[in-house]
Formats: C-alpha cells, sequence, structure tokens
C-alpha cells in the first residue's frame, strides 16, 4: 500500500487522523493544504514527510513563500526541510524539473525502505523474535513497509517473528492507532500495550530487541524520535536488549553536533487533555506537550540506514 505519492497532478495522502476507523485518500491541490495535513498529522513520518515536502515545492510553482512556509511546517524532523531542499534545487530548470526531483525523493525512500528491512532483519539473531516498537514506523510513516517496521515486515515474511509488542504512543495513539492497523494488514501477530508497560516488560526479560524509527540523528549518533523512546532505551540499556534505530541516510543530519541542539516541537496543551476530541481532564487544566525525546547515542546499540549499520 502506498501512503502518499503525486497522481495525476495532485499529492494524494492517506489521512492518518481517520485511522483506524476510515481509510480515506485526500488529493492536495495547493501548499496551504499540504502544510495543514502536515501540522495536524494526517500525514506524518519522517521519510514520508520528506517526499511530501519535495511534492509541495511542485504545488508551489515557485512561490518563495509557499516554499518557506512548507519547509518550516514541523522543525523536528530533517527529512521534511531535506526534502523541500532537493525539489527546490531544480527550480531554475522549470516544473517538470522539480517534479522528476520530487519523485526521486519518492523513489529514494521506497528504495530504502526494502534495504533497511533487509539489513535489519539480518543484524538481527534469533528464529522466534519477540520485538518491541513504539509509534508508527510502517508505510504510513514511509510511503511503503517502513523503517523499523519494514524490519518487522521482513522477519514476518522470513518466519522469524514470534510477536510484536506496540507501545499505544500517547498522546495521539500512533501505535494503538496506526501501528496495530498496519500490523493486522500484514498478519503479524501482535499485542497493544501500554506505554508505561514497556520498561517493565524490558525488565522482566520479555522482548529480545527494541526497534525504534527517527526524526533526525544528530552527528554524534544522539537520535530523537517520538517521546517515550529514551525510556525504552534507557529499560533496554538495563536489560541488556538491543536497542536499535531504523532510519533512512537521510534522517542523519550531520550540520547539528549533538542532541541538544535538535530543536523539539511542543504541540501545545490540547493533544495531553483530550483524546479525539473528548476532554478528559478539568477546564483550565495546563499541559506541557514535548512530541519528541533524545536518545544519548551512547544508549543506541545500532543505526540501520538504506547503507551501513553504525554503531554509535
Amino acid at each position: 500500500m502506498r501512503t502518499i505519492d503525486w497522481v495525476d497532478g495532485a499529492v494524494e495522502i492517506i489521512d492518518q487522523t481517520l485511522l483506524p476507523d476510515k481509510c480515506v485518500t485526500l488529493r492536495i491541490h495547493t501548499v496551504a493544504e499540504l502544510v495543514d495535513a502536515i501540522r495536524r498529522l494526517a500525514v506524518r513520518g519522517a521519510p514520508a514527510l520528506g517526499v511530501a515536502g519535495a511534492l509541495g515545492v511542485v504545488l508551489a510553482d515557485g512561490d518563495p513563500g509557499q516554499i518557506a512556509a512548507l519547509r518550516a511546517a514541523r522543525p523536528t524532523a530533517v527529512n521534511l526541510a531535506r526534502g523541500v531542499d532537493q525539489a527546490a534545487a531544480h527550480l531554475s530548470e522549470g516544473r517538470e524539473a522539480v517534479l522528476a526531483a520530487a519523485l526521486r525523493v519518492r523513489d529514494d525512500e521506497l528504495a530504502a525502505s526494502r534495504a533497511m528491512g533487509e539489513r535489519g532483519a539480518d543484524l538481527l539473531e534469533g528464529d522466534r523474535l519477540r520485538v518491541m516498537t513504539v509509534c508508527n514506523t510502517g508505510g504510513l510513516a514511509a510511503v511503503e513497509r517502513g523503517t523499523a517496521l519494514s524490519v518487522v515486515q521482513t522477519l514476518h515474511e522470513r518466519g522469524r517473528l514470534a510477536e510484536v509488542l506496540v507501545l499505544e504512543t500517547r498522546p495521539l495513539l500512533q501505535g494503538a492507532r496506526l501501528t496495530t492497523w498496519e500490523l493486522a494488514r500484514m498478519g503479524a501477530p501482535h499485542r497493544l500495550i501500554a506505554d508505561s508497560a514497556g520498561p517493565y516488560l524490558l525488565a522482566r526479560a520479555d522482548v529480545d530487541a527494541v526497534l525504534i524509527g527517527a526524526d533526525r540523528i544528530a552527528a554524534n549518533g544522539d537520535t530523537a524520535n517520538k517521546i517515550g523512546s529514551y525510556a525504552l532505551a534507557l529499560g533496554a540499556e538495563r536489560a541488556g536488549v538491543p536497542f536499535i534505530v531504523v532510519a533512512p541516510e537521510s534522517t542523519i543530519d550531520p550540520d547539528t553536533p549533538s542532541g541538544d541542539k535538535i530543536e523539539i516541537e511542543d504541540r501545545g496543551p490540547e493533544e495531553i487533555v483530550s483524546i479525539r476530541g473528548v476532554r478528559i481532564a478539568p477546564e483550565g487544566t495546563r499541559a506541557l506537550n514535548p512530541a519528541f525525546d533524545v536518545t544519548p547515542h551512547d544508549l543506541i546499540t545500532a543505526i540501520v540506514t538504506e547503507r551501513r549499520v553504525i554503531r554509535p
């Protein structure tokens, strides 16, 4: 299933905010529509954002203000800005050249997803593996197959997967809503767990590996990913469980020296005080909502990309 693409002059995306209740494809014709889709997480996931950014430059038709707005739509994921820049580099050559560059970004991510899945599966040892993951790192986040979930899919296809333990991923429940939906579609065995159960299950030796994605990897290997990843890294390190980051080379940012230089997006209080429009906290409750955290490189066993395995 391809979750973002260029079709007949428009960007088509699966609206992730409506899953798992409905699978709806949106056709996006303007940069303003695309920026809105990015900000409200109708399209999300670092590789998918890179593709969205590149395709959005085609919609911008050379307007520098629209291109700048698109580039800044979400600050933590480096792929968005990089995808915009890759397509915008061809503006002087005309719209068809920009479109060709954007489609190369898409095709590169498709190839990277399959390569990461194979490389990650080769790295893990064992025949009946129980793995843990947080947020959503499947085709919804990366056009097809995904990053960490591509490793899961490859393990499943090779008959080496016993089970996936999926963190719900508060506050927006990407694990509960999206990852379980994708795992069910691929027929992979899985169970959903509360976020706070992850470190406990690691301590009980019920997990063989933790697989996560990344929104930005600093030059020293520090990794920004969905909030909750750092707690899993601490639990994995204490339990002696491999903690593996799976992300394309495009997510590595050599211009950011370390994790303390990564801008962490705060998405505001509403996502914390309500769930899918239903208020769960008293009126007037204040909230803090960092969407990501940073795992220091010394807690990461390996970073798997489409080209290599990095040992930070």
